[in-house]
Protein backbone atom coordinates (compact mmCIF):
# COMPACT_ATOMS: atom_id res chain seq x y z
CA UNK A 1 0.00 0.00 0.00
CA UNK A 2 2.88 2.57 0.90
CA UNK A 3 4.23 1.78 -2.78
CA UNK A 4 0.62 2.39 -4.61
CA UNK A 5 0.14 5.72 -2.33
CA UNK A 6 3.88 7.01 -3.20
CA UNK A 7 3.60 6.05 -6.72
CA UNK A 8 -0.25 8.03 -6.88
CA UNK A 9 1.21 11.53 -6.00
CA UNK A 10 3.89 11.33 -7.32
CA UNK A 11 1.75 11.12 -10.73
CA UNK A 12 -1.42 13.11 -9.34
CA UNK A 13 1.04 15.80 -8.02
CA UNK A 14 4.61 15.87 -8.94
CA UNK A 15 4.01 15.16 -12.29
CA UNK A 16 1.49 17.85 -12.56
CA UNK A 17 4.09 20.30 -11.18
CA UNK A 18 3.57 20.48 -7.47
CA UNK A 19 6.09 18.35 -6.24
CA UNK A 20 8.11 21.28 -5.03
CA UNK A 21 5.55 22.96 -2.88
CA UNK A 22 6.32 26.15 -2.00
CA UNK A 23 2.95 27.64 -3.37
CA UNK A 24 2.29 31.10 -3.14
CA UNK A 25 0.38 31.12 0.44
CA UNK A 26 2.94 28.91 1.93
CA UNK A 27 2.02 28.76 5.60
CA UNK A 28 -0.93 31.41 5.51
CA UNK A 29 -3.74 28.78 6.56
CA UNK A 30 -7.37 29.37 7.04
CA UNK A 31 -7.90 30.71 10.50
CA UNK A 32 -8.11 27.77 13.30
CA UNK A 33 -7.21 25.39 11.18
CA UNK A 34 -3.33 24.16 12.18
CA UNK A 35 -1.02 23.04 9.02
CA UNK A 36 -0.99 19.09 11.16
CA UNK A 37 -5.05 19.00 10.68
CA UNK A 38 -4.41 20.14 6.82
CA UNK A 39 -2.49 17.47 6.16
CA UNK A 40 -4.30 15.29 7.25
CA UNK A 41 -7.21 16.36 5.65
CA UNK A 42 -4.92 16.33 2.45
CA UNK A 43 -4.05 12.82 2.89
CA UNK A 44 -7.43 11.39 3.80
CA UNK A 45 -9.32 12.83 0.81
CA UNK A 46 -6.60 11.42 -1.45
CA UNK A 47 -6.83 8.16 0.01
CA UNK A 48 -11.07 7.88 -0.33
CA UNK A 49 -10.20 8.75 -4.02
CA UNK A 50 -7.80 6.11 -4.85
CA UNK A 51 -9.98 3.74 -2.98
CA UNK A 52 -13.25 4.58 -4.37
CA UNK A 53 -11.42 4.34 -8.14
CA UNK A 54 -9.26 1.69 -7.20
CA UNK A 55 -6.34 3.43 -9.24
CA UNK A 56 -3.56 4.78 -8.16
CA UNK A 57 -3.34 7.67 -10.81
CA UNK A 58 -6.52 9.76 -9.08
CA UNK A 59 -6.76 12.07 -6.48
CA UNK A 60 -8.62 14.94 -5.64
CA UNK A 61 -9.39 18.42 -7.37
CA UNK A 62 -9.22 19.98 -3.15
CA UNK A 63 -5.84 17.97 -2.75
CA UNK A 64 -3.94 19.61 -5.77
CA UNK A 65 -5.02 22.90 -4.88
CA UNK A 66 -4.25 22.66 -0.97
CA UNK A 67 -0.60 21.19 -2.20
CA UNK A 68 0.08 24.15 -5.08
CA UNK A 69 -1.32 26.76 -2.58
CA UNK A 70 -0.24 25.77 1.27
CA UNK A 71 3.55 24.39 -0.39
CA UNK A 72 3.08 20.40 1.39
CA UNK A 73 4.82 18.24 -0.57
CA UNK A 74 3.85 14.26 -2.23
CA UNK A 75 6.19 12.92 0.19
CA UNK A 76 4.47 14.28 3.19
CA UNK A 77 0.96 13.27 1.97
CA UNK A 78 1.80 10.46 1.45
CA UNK A 79 3.72 9.74 4.88
CA UNK A 80 0.42 10.85 6.36
CA UNK A 81 -1.76 8.56 3.97
CA UNK A 82 0.49 5.61 5.35
CA UNK A 83 -0.16 6.92 9.00
CA UNK A 84 -3.85 7.04 8.69
CA UNK A 85 -3.64 3.37 7.02
CA UNK A 86 -2.04 1.78 9.99
CA UNK A 87 -4.01 3.80 12.41
CA UNK A 88 -7.30 2.59 11.04
CA UNK A 89 -6.38 -0.92 9.79
CA UNK A 90 -9.15 -2.43 11.49
CA UNK A 91 -11.57 -0.05 11.20
CA UNK A 92 -11.83 0.60 7.45
CA UNK A 93 -15.30 2.59 8.24
CA UNK A 94 -14.03 4.99 10.37
CA UNK A 95 -11.19 5.91 8.11
CA UNK A 96 -14.13 6.23 5.32
CA UNK A 97 -16.06 8.25 6.99
CA UNK A 98 -13.10 10.70 7.71
CA UNK A 99 -12.05 10.50 4.28
CA UNK A 100 -15.49 11.79 3.08
CA UNK A 101 -15.63 14.24 5.68
CA UNK A 102 -11.89 15.52 4.87
CA UNK A 103 -12.95 16.04 0.97
CA UNK A 104 -16.39 18.02 2.00
CA UNK A 105 -13.85 20.18 4.27
CA UNK A 106 -10.91 21.05 2.00
CA UNK A 107 -13.74 22.17 -0.27
CA UNK A 108 -14.97 24.39 1.98
CA UNK A 109 -11.47 25.58 2.84
CA UNK A 110 -10.72 26.00 -0.62
CA UNK A 111 -13.60 27.35 -2.27
CA UNK A 112 -13.20 23.90 -5.26
CA UNK A 113 -15.44 21.68 -5.49
CA UNK A 114 -14.23 18.13 -4.62
CA UNK A 115 -13.93 16.32 -7.67
CA UNK A 116 -11.95 13.24 -9.09
CA UNK A 117 -9.11 13.66 -10.99
CA UNK A 118 -7.54 11.11 -12.88
CA UNK A 119 -3.64 11.10 -14.52
CA UNK A 120 -2.37 9.61 -17.55
CA UNK A 121 1.22 8.13 -17.41
CA UNK A 122 2.31 11.50 -19.27
CA UNK A 123 1.19 13.20 -16.34
CA UNK A 124 -1.79 14.83 -18.27
CA UNK A 125 -4.98 15.39 -16.13
CA UNK A 126 -7.09 13.05 -18.14
CA UNK A 127 -10.49 14.23 -19.95
CA UNK A 128 -12.28 11.28 -20.91
CA UNK A 129 -16.40 11.71 -19.94
CA UNK A 130 -18.81 9.04 -21.04
CA UNK A 131 -21.66 9.91 -22.99
CA UNK A 132 -24.84 8.14 -22.47
CA UNK A 133 -28.24 8.98 -23.89
CA UNK A 134 -31.06 6.42 -22.46
CA UNK A 135 -34.40 6.48 -20.93
CA UNK A 136 -34.30 5.05 -16.87
CA UNK A 137 -34.99 2.03 -16.54
CA UNK A 138 -34.46 -0.30 -14.02
CA UNK A 139 -30.53 -1.25 -13.52
CA UNK A 140 -29.67 2.17 -15.29
CA UNK A 141 -27.36 3.11 -12.15
CA UNK A 142 -25.45 -0.26 -12.04
CA UNK A 143 -24.88 -0.06 -16.11
CA UNK A 144 -23.88 3.32 -16.14
CA UNK A 145 -21.78 3.18 -13.20
CA UNK A 146 -19.70 -0.18 -14.45
CA UNK A 147 -19.16 1.89 -18.21
CA UNK A 148 -17.76 4.98 -15.93
CA UNK A 149 -15.50 2.42 -14.08
CA UNK A 150 -14.27 0.73 -17.29
CA UNK A 151 -14.24 3.48 -19.12
CA UNK A 152 -12.36 5.34 -15.61
CA UNK A 153 -14.23 8.36 -16.90
CA UNK A 154 -14.38 11.58 -14.69
CA UNK A 155 -17.87 12.79 -15.61
CA UNK A 156 -21.08 12.16 -17.23
CA UNK A 157 -22.74 13.28 -20.31
CA UNK A 158 -26.64 12.22 -20.23
CA UNK A 159 -29.38 12.86 -22.40
CA UNK A 160 -32.27 11.44 -21.37
CA UNK A 161 -36.39 11.88 -21.47
CA UNK A 162 -36.52 11.02 -17.50
CA UNK A 163 -37.67 7.10 -16.25
CA UNK A 164 -37.14 6.02 -13.17
CA UNK A 165 -36.42 8.29 -9.79
CA UNK A 166 -35.22 6.10 -8.12
CA UNK A 167 -32.47 4.85 -10.51
CA UNK A 168 -31.92 8.36 -11.66
CA UNK A 169 -31.32 9.03 -7.84
CA UNK A 170 -29.03 6.33 -7.01
CA UNK A 171 -26.76 6.79 -9.70
CA UNK A 172 -26.71 10.79 -8.88
CA UNK A 173 -25.78 9.84 -5.80
CA UNK A 174 -23.19 7.83 -6.72
CA UNK A 175 -21.66 10.64 -9.24
CA UNK A 176 -21.61 12.74 -5.87
CA UNK A 177 -20.01 10.43 -3.54
CA UNK A 178 -17.44 9.37 -6.32
CA UNK A 179 -16.65 13.23 -6.97
CA UNK A 180 -17.49 12.79 -10.33
CA UNK A 181 -18.84 15.50 -12.78
CA UNK A 182 -22.21 15.48 -15.01
CA UNK A 183 -23.41 17.33 -18.31
CA UNK A 184 -26.22 18.15 -20.40
CA UNK A 185 -25.65 19.11 -24.19
CA UNK A 186 -29.00 17.97 -25.51
CA UNK A 187 -31.63 17.21 -23.53
CA UNK A 188 -32.08 16.24 -19.63
CA UNK A 189 -35.85 16.13 -18.22
CA UNK A 190 -38.10 14.85 -15.31
CA UNK A 191 -36.12 11.91 -13.55
CA UNK A 192 -32.74 12.79 -15.55
CA UNK A 193 -32.40 16.41 -13.78
CA UNK A 194 -31.97 14.06 -10.73
CA UNK A 195 -28.71 12.80 -12.22
CA UNK A 196 -27.87 16.07 -12.84
CA UNK A 197 -28.05 17.29 -9.85
CA UNK A 198 -25.77 14.67 -8.29
CA UNK A 199 -22.44 15.67 -10.64
CA UNK A 200 -20.05 17.35 -7.64
CA UNK A 201 -19.63 19.78 -10.82
CA UNK A 202 -22.76 20.13 -13.37
CA UNK A 203 -22.83 21.43 -16.99
CA UNK A 204 -24.64 22.86 -19.71
CA UNK A 205 -24.38 24.05 -23.28
CA UNK A 206 -26.00 26.95 -24.51
CA UNK A 207 -28.37 25.05 -26.67
CA UNK A 208 -28.96 21.85 -23.80
CA UNK A 209 -32.97 21.80 -22.66
CA UNK A 210 -33.54 20.85 -18.40
CA UNK A 211 -36.93 20.27 -18.02
CA UNK A 212 -39.03 19.01 -14.75
CA UNK A 213 -42.91 17.79 -14.07
CA UNK A 214 -44.77 15.45 -12.02
CA UNK A 215 -42.62 12.34 -11.24
CA UNK A 216 -45.25 9.01 -11.47
CA UNK A 217 -45.96 8.19 -8.02
CA UNK A 218 -44.96 4.78 -6.98
CA UNK A 219 -47.79 2.83 -6.02
CA UNK A 220 -46.58 2.95 -2.17
CA UNK A 221 -47.37 6.47 -2.07
CA UNK A 222 -50.89 6.21 -4.12
CA UNK A 223 -52.97 8.36 -1.23
CA UNK A 224 -52.49 11.75 -1.38
CA UNK A 225 -50.66 11.85 1.99
CA UNK A 226 -48.40 9.46 0.28
CA UNK A 227 -47.99 11.68 -2.70
CA UNK A 228 -46.99 14.64 -0.46
CA UNK A 229 -44.28 12.28 0.90
CA UNK A 230 -42.93 11.63 -2.23
CA UNK A 231 -42.88 15.24 -2.97
CA UNK A 232 -41.21 15.82 0.01
CA UNK A 233 -38.73 12.80 -0.78
CA UNK A 234 -37.62 15.24 -3.97
CA UNK A 235 -37.44 18.10 -1.88
CA UNK A 236 -34.82 16.55 0.29
CA UNK A 237 -32.78 15.16 -2.34
CA UNK A 238 -32.43 17.94 -4.14
CA UNK A 239 -31.27 19.75 -0.70
CA UNK A 240 -28.55 16.77 -0.38
CA UNK A 241 -27.11 17.63 -3.47
CA UNK A 242 -26.80 21.28 -2.72
CA UNK A 243 -29.37 22.72 -5.24
CA UNK A 244 -32.40 25.08 -4.58
CA UNK A 245 -35.47 22.26 -3.50
CA UNK A 246 -37.98 24.92 -4.93
CA UNK A 247 -37.07 23.12 -8.03
CA UNK A 248 -38.98 20.27 -6.49
CA UNK A 249 -42.18 22.27 -5.91
CA UNK A 250 -41.99 23.74 -9.18
CA UNK A 251 -42.10 19.99 -10.73
CA UNK A 252 -44.69 19.20 -8.45
CA UNK A 253 -46.96 21.71 -10.16
CA UNK A 254 -46.53 20.48 -13.53
CA UNK A 255 -48.53 17.67 -15.32
CA UNK A 256 -47.05 14.74 -16.12
CA UNK A 257 -48.10 15.39 -20.03
CA UNK A 258 -46.32 18.81 -19.64
CA UNK A 259 -42.41 19.73 -19.30
CA UNK A 260 -41.93 22.95 -17.84
CA UNK A 261 -38.33 24.09 -19.66
CA UNK A 262 -35.91 25.72 -17.00
CA UNK A 263 -34.12 28.52 -18.48
CA UNK A 264 -30.22 28.00 -17.65
CA UNK A 265 -30.21 31.33 -16.17
CA UNK A 266 -32.51 29.64 -13.63
CA UNK A 267 -30.84 26.96 -13.26
CA UNK A 268 -27.64 28.57 -12.77
CA UNK A 269 -29.63 30.37 -9.75
CA UNK A 270 -30.73 27.63 -8.21
CA UNK A 271 -27.40 25.62 -8.54
CA UNK A 272 -28.56 22.97 -10.73
CA UNK A 273 -26.16 24.19 -12.78
CA UNK A 274 -22.60 25.36 -11.82
CA UNK A 275 -21.67 26.64 -15.12
CA UNK A 276 -22.95 26.96 -18.52
CA UNK A 277 -20.07 26.28 -20.81
CA UNK A 278 -20.02 26.51 -24.82
CA UNK A 279 -18.98 22.72 -25.75
CA UNK A 280 -18.18 19.48 -24.10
Amino acid sequence: MRLTLSMALVVALGIAGCATGGGRDAGALPGGLARDQLLSELAACHLLRVAQAGDKAVTDATVIAAVRRYGFTPAAVVQRANQLLLRDRTNGAALGRQAGAACNNLADVMQVAPALVRFEQSGQARSAWLRVEAEITGGFADRVIRELRMRRAVGLVITSAGGSVFEARKLGRYLRANGLRAAVDRVCVSACIDVLAGGTERYATPKARLGVHQSSVPGRYSSHEGGQIYVADSFRYLREMGVDADVAIAAASVPRNTILLIPLRDALATRLLTAVVERL
